[in-house]
């Protein structure tokens, strides 16, 4: 069925978290809410009543992240889609961002993506059901000055999801990773943190950036749900676009060098 699904969301106060709920509800869904700060979520309890369940949840914390999905499993009976949607994005070249800050961006958008897979696991393949969704990036497979350590993230996010998903595959469990380019969130404003700048990578923050229309974030909620609907979800869907043309030369530039570089590589095989 379309419907009647159990959702578990992350990063639910604001953004694609809070939009993808809040479509997750209207059709009559059930949704496990979380956030640090659960007031902000009481607009969404108060308007959808016993269908949601909101969770206060700082995903860097494994134990309270194995808390939640269980509390979220027990109170509706069963948990078919959760959203690892909390995260934030590091500005600042490389030899800016301070140890603290480096490890801040890995612990929240890779291990906290990290805890919620591993609490939800067991009990999707107990149900032998199940769908999660990480939301990475187009900077996720892809990389540009400035947001390095963001990039190192959503890397990190990509390649054990999708060793994941054939790991969990024979359990029924499906696993996608959601790359969205530019919307008009706040993830480059108050959510985002900002290393202290070194004036030699000044001219670096000038560079110019592919540009695109900046899309609307309620315009995701329709390809959320024809993804978690789908028989046969995709491994990767792109959001928006920019993304596609982008990376298709991208990955035209890298195999160009891998060609034009094989004769080392063959070199290197040694027999």
């Amino acid at each position: 069925m379309a419907n009647n699904k159990v959702w578990f969301i992350t990063g639910t106060s604001r953004g694609f978290g809070r939009i993808w709920a809040e479509a997750a509800l209207e059709r009559g869904d059930k949704v496990a809410a979380t956030a640090r700060d659960k007031a902000s979520l009481a607009a969404l309890v108060e308007k959808y009543g016993d269908r949601v369940l909101a969770i206060t949840l700082d995903v860097t914390d494994r134990k309270a992240c194995f808390a939640a999905v269980a509390d979220a499993a027990a109170h509706f009976g069963r948990l078919d889609i959760v959203v690892n949607n909390a995260g934030y994005g590091q500005f600042g070249a490389i030899e800016e961002l301070s140890e603290k800050e480096a490890r801040d961006q890995i612990e929240t958008n890779v291990f906290g993506a990290l805890w919620v897979t591993q609490a939800a696991l067991p009990i999707m393949r107990a149900q032998h059901s199940g769908h999660i969704l990480q939301v990475s990036s187009i900077g996720g497979v892809t990389s540009f000055p400035g947001v390095g350590m963001y990039h190192a993230s959503k890397w990190a996010l990509e390649g054990f999801s999708e060793s994941l998903a054939q790991e969990v595959a024979p359990f029924g469990i499906h696993v996608t990773l959601i790359e969205p380019a530019g919307y008009e969130t706040d993830w480059a404003g108050s959510s985002a943190q900002r290393a202290q700048p070194i004036a030699v990578y000044d001219e670096m923050r000038k560079l110019p950036r592919p540009t695109a229309n900046r899309g609307k974030p309620e315009a995701t909620a329709g390809a959320i749900l024809k993804v978690v609907d789908a028989a046969e979800p995709p491994l990767r869907l792109f959001l928006g676009t920019m993304p596609l043309p982008l990376i298709k030369e991208r990955y035209k530039q890298r195999l160009a060098t891998w060609e034009q570089w094989n004769n080392v590589s063959v070199e290197a095989q040694g027999n």
